[in-house]
């Protein structure tokens, strides 16, 4: 750590999430000085609130648990997930890049422990280790190489640019309440996360999303994307913008609070006891469909069968975490827990009887629900005790979107040109996801385009 800025670096940094250490690491291992900045006291942004998930095909650890996956198959998923409105380049750019990350990890002593299945995925890929962990494990390596230096309580204001050709060659920083002008030889990396925390921004681009709760990172308020804008960055999939569904109505704005027993074979009620929604979408079409509800809220409900199917230790899968939190409430019978949840049993009892016999049947004439997620997974009845139910919300914990980026994470411009000297990587940039969200693919982009963009970067 240093206490003071430099004049001059090889590398500037603007964000201490997962996508700026790994850049940072990337770069410092080419022989380049770094200076990376994070305006919180603390290293860690969104990542460290995410469930530690990761989304990687074919590796070691899933053919040792027997699921059989693959490049092509994580590709298609994720084109599908995103309604095709992705970026096919970005996307492959993952799937080519995803193992050899994967193995990168590994190296540096991330040992992931665990693999589930969750939104978007049609396989178990969701590779689970303490989010803190990682981002530790990775800023400890990056910081042992004498070339990564960070400033925590430190902001980038504006970026500067050449007179000559436009391209970025540093940055306007505030330290310690004064501000001072920081060269970059090799360009900027805007690494700030998206503005899940910013409620203007929220306002203009996803008004549709008043009615979820808010979560993120208290430093996603859009900085890095309001900087590019000046100097004329595009923006993508800011249409796409949608919360994600299954956080508790009691979780703050950096609480975790998200559970997804309906992976695991659960439905989804509303406030009248009645189903809908197909519940093995996307979280994040789920979302949406819980905003049309009334008072924008969903229980989800399950029985002691899907309860031991719950993974201690991932928190979106930890049901018996949240049933010690009181967050899942638990009854002996389905009144039992429609009087726990304020709604009429007999609905709530007719509407699980109903969907057990569309599974005895093997087709939900409902809502065509034909899996536990993405089409995986088979169904199964809510009929054994003691039942179980979470009350669930939309939230807008990310937002997914933002700076278009070619292949090398170069940003572009509003006529799609590149702005030299100008990278983007993690939650800042748009085009990857389209229209919906796979689990794990926040933090894997992070890493995976963080290192590419700090390739290009220092090697260009």
């Amino acid at each position: 750590m240093i206490d003071s800025l430099p004049n001059e670096v090889d590398f500037l940094i603007v964000g201490g999430g997962l996508a700026g250490y790994c850049a940072a690491l990337e770069a410092s291992n080419f022989g380049a000085t770094v200076l990376l900045i994070e305006k919180q006291d603390k290293i860690g942004g969104a990542t460290v609130l995410s469930g530690g998930s990761f989304a990687f095909a074919g590796t070691p650890l899933q053919i040792k648990l027997g699921i059989n996956d693959s490049n092509e198959l994580l590709f298609q998923d994720l084109l599908r997930v995103g309604a095709y409105e992705n970026d096919q380049t970005l996307v492959r750019l993952y799937v080519d890049r995803q193992m050899e990350t994967f193995n990168w990890f590994e190296k540096l002593g991330v040992t992931f422990a665990n693999v589930f299945l969750a939104s978007g995925q049609s396989v178990p890929r969701g590779h689970s280790l303490n989010a803190q962990k990682v981002l530790d494990i990775v800023a400890m390596h990056a910081n042992s190489t004498g070339r990564v230096r960070t400033l925590l309580n430190t902001s980038a204001r504006r970026l500067i640019t050449s007179e000559t050709n436009g391209a970025v060659i540093g940055a306007l920083i505030e330290h310690e309440g004064k501000l001072q002008k920081v060269f970059s030889k090799k360009g900027v990396l805007l690494a700030t996360g998206g503005f899940s925390r910013n409620e203007a921004l929220l306002n203009l681009f996803a008004p549709g999303q008043v009615g979820a709760q808010r979560m993120g990172s208290p430093g996603n308020t859009g900085e890095g994307l309001l900087m590019a804008w000046q100097i004329g960055a595009a923006f993508c999939d800011v249409a796409h913008i949608k919360g994600t569904f299954g956080n508790h109505p009691s979780a703050g704005p950096e609480d975790h609070f998200l559970l997804f027993p309906m992976y695991a074979g659960g439905i989804i009620v509303n406030s009248g006891a009645k189903r809908f929604v197909d519940e093995s979408l996307s979280y994040k079409l789920l979302g949406e469909a819980c905003l049309k509800q009334p008072d924008h809220i969903g229980y989800q409900i399950f029985d002691q069968s899907i309860f031991k199917k719950g993974q201690p230790g991932i928190p979106s899968m930890d049901f018996n975490a949240d049933l010690r939190a009181g967050r899942v409430v638990k009854a002996l019978t389905l009144k039992g827990i429609a009087d726990l949840l304020g709604l009429d049993s007999a609905k709530l009892e007719r509407t699980v009887l109903e969907y057990n016999e569309f599974v005895a049947k093997g087709h939900d004439e409902a809502f065509g629900r034909d899996g536990l997620c993405n089409h995986y997974g088979s169904l199964v009845k809510i009929e054994t005790s003691p039942f179980y139910a979470y009350a669930s919300r939309s939230v807008v914990l990310a937002t997914y979107c933002g700076l278009t980026v070619d292949m090398n994470m170069r940003v572009k411009d509003v006529y799609g040109a590149v702005i030299p000297k100008l990278f983007a990587a993690g939650g800042v940039i748009g085009g990857f996801h389209g229209q919906g969200y796979m689990t794990g693919t926040a933090n894997g982009k992070a890493s995976i385009f963080g290192r590419i963009a700090a390739q290009v970067a220092v090697l260009e």
